[in-house]
């Protein structure tokens, strides 16, 4: 660990983690890059430590949203005539994470076996070409049901927390993308799969961290503490400017911009990296 690798491990896990490009294959490729061993019990731990950093930076943009799914402050419908069932709630966010949580934690030990470069590298082709069907389908205007995250149904709710398995099942999928291309190809607007895949983020990011801090907590040591901050800090930074710059940009980035992306990057670590 040192300061350098601290701080680009914490930029590419800000850039990364909410955009539909993999922050799990960025950092498994950063990894093969920089020459260290990311399945290392400090590096794991640091990853985890760094994605919570992320995580704050997202509830942080959603923090009023928050409030008002617990109940702790009262919202204003965003339509006029919304009626109360059409409203987002805690049942459409359960709905959303509880497959995810179920598949990972089931498979855990299976999907650890799959964290590779090669891996990753097909999880972006696959992914990307996902996406791009996803905007196709979504084109029909007759077929967008929900236009904002408030309009959702528990059907797409559902919809969207069995295809964020896709993710969890294979490294380097991107989370955010398959939660998004399974958005709009449940009937939702880009912008509402894109808003609740952020939402969504949130408590099943806490519980993944969590729940792996519980085994490798013990690697935060007075040698590492320091490095730690660091990319925590700079992940949370990245993270919160990147979420609210998609935002602004929603309508001109559109989901097959991610998946050129996503296609360069694999063709050129396949082509200068793996051979």
């Amino acid at each position: 660990m040192s300061f350098i690798v601290a701080l680009i491990l914490g930029i590419v896990e800000g850039l990364t983690e909410f955009i539909p490009v993999s922050s799990t294959g960025h950092m498994i490729l950063t990894a093969q890059l920089m020459g260290y061993n990311d399945q290392s019990p400090v590096m794991k731990t640091f990853e985890i430590v760094i994605q919570l950093g992320a995580i704050l930076a997202i509830a942080l943009v959603y923090r009023q949203r928050i409030l008002n799914l617990l109940g702790l402050q009262k919202d204003k419908p965003l339509f006029a005539n919304q009626a109360p069932a059409r409203r987002l709630n805690l049942i459409h966010v359960l709905l959303g994470i509880v497959p995810a949580l179920a598949v990972g934690y089931i498979f855990r030990d299976h999907i650890k076996s799959l964290f590779s470069s090669a891996t990753v590298l097909w999880a972006l082709v696959v992914g990307g070409i996902f996406m791009i069907f996803a905007e196709w389908f979504n084109k029909n205007k007759a077929h967008v049901t929900a236009k904002e995250m408030d309009g959702m149904t528990y059907k797409q709710a559902l919809l969207i927390g069995l295809f964020q398995c896709i993710s969890v099942l294979w490294p380097g999928f991107s989370r955010s993308g398959s939660t998004i291309a399974g958005g709009m190809i449940s009937g939702t607007s880009y912008k509402a799969a894109a808003d609740f895949s952020f939402l969504i983020a949130i408590p099943i990011m806490c519980a993944v961290s969590g729940y792996e801090l519980l085994d490798s907590y013990k690697y935060l040591t007075s040698d590492t503490l320091f490095y730690f901050i660091v990319g925590f800090v700079v992940s949370f930074v990245v993270a919160y400017v990147v979420v609210l710059a998609f935002f602004k940009l929603i309508q001109k980035v559109q989901l097959r911009h991610f998946a050129y992306y996503r296609f360069v990057l694999a063709a050129i670590f396949w082509l200068f990296i793996m051979n």
